[in-house]
């Protein structure tokens, strides 16, 4: 636990980076072209709370709190028009930019931090995977509210 614990301190302090790094992709990729369409601050500032309280979101938060922040993001995303699956991959993209940081960043040399760092890969795999279905789930609940006051607009 040692070594998952130092490496959430490491992507912790690296942030700002990590945040920028995937903005860099979110503009790149033709798989979310609408994200172009949203304030690159704001982005930035989502990525960068996700990366840089990456320790509270494993270790302390529980499920509920992550149901709420994703359900929240979900909603946004669908009120700011941005096809569901562009949000999926959105955090996709956040994980393998995760990835690709821990990839080049960590370095393991015995038994005990291979197994620290499995821990923290399940930690992250669930975390992400939670992330998706909720934000998803508040996507839905955005788009049918939408509907529900469009019906009762019509309805007049």
């Amino acid at each position: 636990m040692m070594f998952s614990y130092r490496l959430v301190r490491l992507i912790e302090s690296h942030a700002d980076a990590l945040a920028a790094g995937l903005e860099e992709k979110v503009q790149a990729s033709p798989q979310v072209t609408h994200f172009r369409d949203i304030s690159a601050q704001e982005l930035r500032e989502r990525v960068y709370e996700i990366y840089r309280h990456l320790g509270e979101w494993l270790l302390g938060k529980n499920e509920l709190d992550i149901e709420h922040r994703y359900r929240e993001i979900g909603a946004r995303r669908a009120s700011q028009k941005v096809p569901l699956s562009e949000v999926v991959q959105a955090i996709v993209l956040t994980k393998e930019n995760l990835w690709e940081f821990l990839k080049s960043e960590a370095v393991m040399d015995r038994a005990v931090e291979i197994m620290g760092e499995l821990e923290l890969l399940q930690m992250l795999e669930m975390f992400f995977d939670r992330a998706i279905y909720y934000g998803v789930v508040g996507y839905e609940e955005q788009i049918a509210r939408a509907a529900r006051e469009q019906g009762a607009l019509q309805a007049r």
